[in-house]
Order: structure tokens, then sequence, then C-alpha cells
């Protein structure tokens, strides 16, 4: 990333040498692999993300934009709407005109999607089969379009120390695009037993005290 970009990247030198460590969103979504799921009611700038060494959905996902941002890409995030059960947040990238998402999931198959989606519907689509709830059925309906977050940079969205929900409420007042008809949505069969068991290695099922597995340098 031009050094003349990265003036504009409100981290400190050790905060941006671990996020340039990661070198490709392959590398950004590996560390939100490494990284603990919690259920806490949190809404974590990146910079508490680095802190804490734990997040949940929507603080993985904008700490993957943040990361995405150093590495030269806009720091683009997008939402998928689910009937039934919670919304999931993305962060997502193009390569080649093709588009790509990082994630952090409490569901094994809703993290990371190669940039191999030439519209922003088939990335969705790719979700479908194994967003569900706990009572198995299957519940995307609609995704957003992609929200760069450069728009909150006056309000310290990388940095914050308060929270960052004023993010998540502009993700749930934006418009969205139906995958579905009402008529598909109907006819719609609940995921097997194989595909549940699958999908929910490592599921975290209940809040846990938060322990950060080691902290960083805030220099």
């Amino acid at each position: 990333m031009p050094s003349r970009q990265l003036k504009t990247v409100p981290l400190t030198p050790g905060e941006l040498r671990i996020l340039q460590a990661l070198r490709t969103p392959q590398g950004i979504q590996r560390f939100l692999d490494e990284l603990p799921y919690h259920l806490a009611d949190t809404a974590w700038s990146p910079r508490k993300v680095l802190w804490e060494r734990t997040a949940h959905c929507l603080e993985g996902a904008i700490f993957a934009a943040a990361a995405l941002r150093v590495l030269g890409f806009p720091p683009l995030l997008w939402d998928l709407e689910a009937d039934n059960d919670t919304d999931h947040v993305l962060a997502v990238f193009k390569v080649r005109g093709c588009w790509g998402a990082l994630a952090k999931s409490n569901f094994a198959g809703c993290r990371y999607r190669a940039p191999v989606y030439r519209t922003l519907r088939e990335l969705a689509m790719s979700y479908f089969n194994i967003y569900f709830n706990l009572r198995g059925e299957r519940t995307l309906r609609r995704y957003s379009r992609p929200v760069n977050l450069s728009k909150f940079d006056r309000r310290n969205w990388m940095t914050s120390q308060s929270g960052v929900w004023f993010i998540a409420e502009y993700l749930c007042d934006i418009p969205h695009t139906s995958l579905l008809t009402a008529q598909q949505s109907r006819a719609l069969t609940r995921i097997d037993s194989r595909t549940r068991a699958a999908e929910m290695i490592g599921h975290v099922s209940k809040k846990q005290p938060i322990r950060p597995i080691r902290r960083v340098s805030r220099s």
C-alpha cells in the first residue's frame, strides 16, 4: 500500500505491522480463524479486536475490512439478511473483477470465499445452503450493497474505544435485495443432520468469559 495512503489509516505503527504481515485476504482469514469466537453483546473496533484477540461476526468483518484497507483494498462491508435468524456481516473484496469474502462465523461454512464470484448475488447464493437457524430452517433471504467504511472515518471506526454500533445500525437501515421469491421460500426444506453436524463443528453455544490470548503493543 503506498505510504501516502497509509497516512490516512489511523493505526499505530505496531498495529499496522500486524495487519501488513497478513499480506493477503487469505492471510486475514487465517488470522480471523485463529481468534476465539465470543457471544458478548459488543461492537468492537479493529483496534479493540487486536487488543482483546477475540471477535464475533460483526467485529470480525469490520476488522477484516480494516485489514483489507491496509493491504490496499477498499474497506467494504456487506450484510446478509435472514428471516427467523441473525444477519451475517462480511468484508468483501474484488480481484480481477470477481468478488470474494472474509468473515468470522460461529458456523463452519459461513467464512471465506475465494474471489471467483462474478456478482454479489452469486456470492450471496454460495452461502445459501449452509445458512440455517438452530431449527434447521434455511433462512438466508436478502443481501445489501457493499458499504465503504471510509464513510465513517470521522467517527473513528478503526480505533474507537466506545464501540461502533453505528455501523451495525447503518447496515440495518440500507436497502437489501431479495434472493428468493415468496413461493421459493415456502417450498424450502430443512437441512439434513449431516449438514448440520458439519456446519456446527467448533460452534460456541453459550457465553463465555472474554479472556484474551495475548495482548499486543499499542505502539
